[in-house]
């Protein structure tokens, strides 16, 4: 004899508490920041662009990115956790007060370079961060980011893994190593895309899951899979009791 199917009725009253808690578990893996309590950030190089009132950061790496004749890009140098807390370059000129006396050339154009190497509190130990510089660098009409850095802030240094390392010189020594709260700096991470900094051929990718910087979108993708069922459990235990 063939055993008649069970049927399970989920309440609402017994499923709406467990949606609460995956809003509350889904929301905390979106804080920014919750996967860095261990670790302040990493010191690097960050690479920014501005439309003459406010610094955004920089969707490709200074390699990619071709800007136009008039253009304003800027680096920051500084311990941050990731893309969506980096330090902004403290001064944001426009084009005009950085490459006003520069004239135009055919076959050229001038990008408005602006340098900031940061404080005391982000400068390697025994470091000193050297002043800022804003320089109008005028370069071939397909240079990219990375050809204007060059023409106006030497000597630059980049590691084997082709990450920023320096500008200007500074700093003599690491490149992107992760801080501590201690204050302790750890190796850079093989993956020059988790720390958030600049490369000479590739993007500025935003994904920091590897380096602890933000929770990996599975990890929130899962969640959200889990909370969707969850809410479909209710409108079920609705439907059948109405």
């Amino acid at each position: 004899m063939r055993a008649a199917p069970v049927r399970v009725r989920i309440r609402a009253r017994r499923v709406v508490p467990l949606v609460a808690v995956l809003l509350a578990f889904t929301g905390a893996l979106t804080v920014p920041g919750t996967g860095t309590a261990h670790a302040a950030g990493y010191r690097y190089w960050s690479f920014w662009e501005s439309d003459g009132a406010r610094w955004t950061y920089a969707t490709q790496g200074p390699a990619l990115a071709r800007p136009a004749d008039g253009a304003v890009n800027g680096f920051r140098f500084a311990v941050s956790a990731d893309s969506q807390d980096a330090a902004k370059p403290r001064e944001t000129p426009d084009f005009a007060a950085v490459c006003g006396s520069t004239p135009a050339k055919s076959g050229a154009k001038r990008i408005a370079v602006v340098v900031d190497p940061g404080t005391e509190a982000d400068a390697p130990d025994g470091e000193q961060p050297p002043a800022p510089l804003a320089e109008c660098a005028r370069v071939d009409a397909d240079a990219t980011s990375a050809d204007a850095l060059a023409a106006v802030a030497k000597p630059l240094r980049y590691n084997s893994a082709a990450l920023l390392c320096a500008i200007t010189g500074y700093p003599e020594s690491g490149c992107g190593e992760q801080i501590s709260d201690g204050g302790d700096a750890s190796p850079a991470p093989t993956a020059s895309r988790a720390t958030g900094g600049l490369t000479k051929d590739d993007e500025n990718d935003e994904d920091v899951d590897d380096a602890g910087g933000t929770p990996s979108l599975g990890i929130v993708a899962g969640a959200a899979a889990v909370l969707t069922l969850a809410t479909a459990a209710v409108w079920q235990a609705r439907r059948r009791r109405g």
